[in-house]
């Protein structure tokens, strides 16, 4: 009897390729052994674990009187002010030759501060903190309450500045007063050295002219303006 390289029986019934208990006539196939799969380790749960919101106004630059107000005022007039990121705070119980606009990162908790000036009307004899508020037209007053930017504009006598509208009974007139946010000579550093305190507005919030640009570009619209006293 002679075997091929195939495993078949030269001249006889043939068998299965190494399978050699095999017959030509019955070929029984074993039963494949299943070994048992290891249970599959449990996964834990991913938990988000969301950062505390950083303080506001770490070094303390605003008064809480007036911080926790603006912030009350977001959620009343919510509706009117969609952007959250940033408001704007100005005390005017603060001196006009010292930093009372305060730009608040809601985000980061930061508070960048600058000087702004106040009505003649409110401090007819100009020292410098004004004394009283009106949103009466020609009352040359500043006006308190709750604002929202209403984006950049440029007027012929102001130039670029940003519009703002009132929300409250306080200073709801502010675009028929055209109370504004511009720049103003009366505003800048050299004038606070030579007179010791800002000029006074007809009751807009003027700052400095190269205070100006970002100011405005970041105020944009949508955003609160809160000032007090």
């Amino acid at each position: 009897m002679r075997i091929s390289r195939r495993g078949l029986i030269l001249g006889g019934s043939a068998l299965l390729a190494g399978c050699s208990s095999a017959t030509a006539s019955t070929v029984e196939l074993a039963t494949p052994l299943v070994m048992p799969q290891p249970p599959a380790p449990a996964v834990e749960p991913t938990v988000l674990v969301q950062a505390d919101p950083a303080p506001l106004d770490p070094k303390g630059l605003v008064r809480k009187d007036v911080m926790d107000r603006a912030m009350a005022a977001l959620d009343i007039h919510h509706r009117r002010i969609p952007q959250r990121d940033r408001m704007y705070l100005v005390d005017f119980k603060v001196h006009s030759s010292q930093p009372r606009l305060f730009e608040v990162d809601l985000l980061a908790g930061t508070v960048t501060a600058l000087r702004t000036s106040h009505g003649r009307g409110s401090d007819p004899e100009h020292t410098g903190v004004p004394r009283a508020f009106s949103n009466t037209p020609e009352s040359y007053m500043s006006s308190v309450g709750s604002y929202v930017t209403a984006g950049p504009n440029w007027g012929p006598q102001q130039g670029p500045n940003v519009l703002l509208d009132g929300l409250e009974y306080s200073n709801d007139k502010a675009r028929e007063r055209a109370i504004i946010v511009h720049g103003a000579d009366y505003a800048e550093p050299e004038f606070l050295e030579r007179e010791g305190k800002l000029g006074r507005s007809y009751g807009c919030f003027s700052v400095a002219h190269a205070d100006l640009p970002a100011l405005r570009e970041r105020m944009g619209e949508g955003r609160l303006l809160f000032a007090f006293s």
